[in-house]
């Protein structure tokens, strides 16, 4: 594991035992040793192959996400119930007028006291949910989701990318594959950036569903998607391609009762030994040029000279 990663793991533990501290009347030392021992034998668990996986990304996204959410929905309980004792008092000001006995500078005095109360209050509560929105925006920048389409994210792609280059050789084929939405920005200018998200989300799933365990899918950016293929010939590269290409031109999205069709353009070329991370994403992104250029929803490669 990665130094960031065991950092990630003892922060939410830590996180998760001071909640389980809190939500208790009376911890005790032996519950605290409970959740320590439980915690490191489900950590101890997961095997280091799949602590990268989708899934467990997902976990951990969603883990914190939670605690985020309850953070929020305890200080939105505190501001309420700050406001019901304000309105209790309120009420009470308001009685004591109605039993004809006014005592101007006393109401003026209180009222100005519930106002002081409410403006103090209001501005806690945007304090918190200022340091709120810092947390979601922090998480999603350090993790290796998209937080739109739920998969892989650029961060994630760098990453992978360097570890397979950083082999310079390695036992089995590798294909990349770049693809890009075609006429992405007529939907969003037809239909608005809520449409354009909805078609981001949609081509994301079918993408994940049409690939097999081993490949990965990750969001480059904007309308863009990379594809990692591994252990498959050209052949079976085409296939698979062409495969993706007919179930999205051939399936439709229903938003507010209309029918939105795309198509995707791909760029694709194979790891040879001695590439780049930016190797392979230049090739890609050339093959997928030529795929523009050629009338979109077509696939077009970009290998090397000596065929590889």
């Amino acid at each position: 594991m990665q130094k960031e990663e065991l950092q990630s793991l003892v922060t939410q533990m830590y996180d998760e035992l001071m909640q389980s501290i809190e939500t208790q009347e009376h911890p005790t030392q032996a519950q605290v040793v409970t959740f320590l021992q439980d915690a490191t034998s489900t950590i101890s668990s997961i095997p280091n192959s799949e602590l990268d996986s989708t899934e467990h990304a997902k976990l951990a996204f969603t883990n914190t996400y939670k605690k985020i959410a309850a953070d929020s929905l305890t200080s939105y309980q505190q501001t309420n119930d700050t406001f019901e004792e304000l309105s209790e008092v309120h009420k009470k000001v308001l009685s004591e007028c109605d039993q004809g006995h006014i005592d101007l500078t006393c109401i003026t005095d209180k009222f100005n006291d519930i106002q002081l109360q409410m403006a103090n209050e209001v501005k806690r509560a945007n304090e918190v949910i200022t340091d709120l929105n810092t947390k979601v925006a922090e998480l999603e920048r350090n993790s290796n989701l998209d937080s739109l389409t739920k998969i892989f994210n650029r961060r994630a792609l760098t990453t992978y990318l360097n570890n397979v280059c950083s082999k310079k050789e390695i036992p089995y084929a590798l294909h990349l594959l770049l693809l890009d939405i075609d006429d992405f920005k007529v939907v969003n200018d037809t239909y608005g950036h809520v449409a354009g998200d909805k078609v981001l989300i949609y081509i994301a799933n079918i993408l994940r569903k049409t690939l097999r365990d081993g490949d990965k899918v990750f969001r480059y950016g904007g309308e863009e998607f990379v594809i990692v293929l591994n252990r498959i010939d050209a052949h079976k590269c085409l296939e698979i391609t062409n495969r993706i290409l007919n179930l999205i031109r051939t399936n439709q999205l229903i938003y507010k009762g209309e029918s939105l069709s795309v198509t995707m353009s791909i760029g694709a070329t194979k790891y040879h030994k001695g590439d780049t991370p930016n190797d392979l994403i230049q090739r890609a992104d050339k093959a997928l040029y030529k795929s523009k250029n050629s009338g979109k929803d077509q696939m077009n490669s970009e290998v090397l000279l000596d065929g590889n």
